[in-house]
């Protein structure tokens, strides 16, 4: 599936519009450069799980977890892991496999450990069609 945003703004209501479908077990696997709207698409699916509090890239913590939304929430950025043995120390398969839905942002840099089951949003800029446009890809593997 593709999606065409044109604004910030239709980037965070896909991502409300998908968390609004979303059960507990699923991974959604983010993909994409630096400044495409990854924290946009994050923020507008906290959203669409009923989530109120104020959500951020947890880029130096690795995991931010939401529980007020109508699942738990279980945000990773992955960015900076130097050895894919790291998300064993934070209980990784504790969350992949618990009863809530998992958003892992550079998703592939942990390819090995992934699930076999995962949804892939990758997002990406195209300058020719805009600079606030965004093509998002919805997918079954990295």
């Amino acid at each position: 599936m593709i999606f065409e945003s044109h604004e910030s703004k239709d980037t965070f209501e896909f991502g409300k519009k998908m968390a609004q479908e979303a059960n507990a077990g699923d991974v959604i696997c983010l993909l994409g450069d630096l400044g495409v709207g990854k924290t946009v698409f994050t923020q507008g699916f906290a959203t669409g799980l009923g989530i109120t509090e104020p959500v951020s890239s947890p880029t130096f913590t690795i995991v931010q977890e939401y529980e007020e939304g109508r699942i738990p929430f279980y945000h990773f950025d992955v960015y900076r892991i130097s050895d894919v043995e790291e998300m064993d120390e934070i209980g990784f398969e504790d969350y992949i496999y618990g009863n809530g839905v998992c958003l892992i942002e550079w998703a592939n840099l942990i390819e090995e450990i992934l699930p076999e089951t995962m949804k892939v949003v990758t997002i990406e800029k195209d300058l020719e069609k805009g600079f606030d446009y965004r093509r998002i890809t919805v997918s079954d593997h990295l």
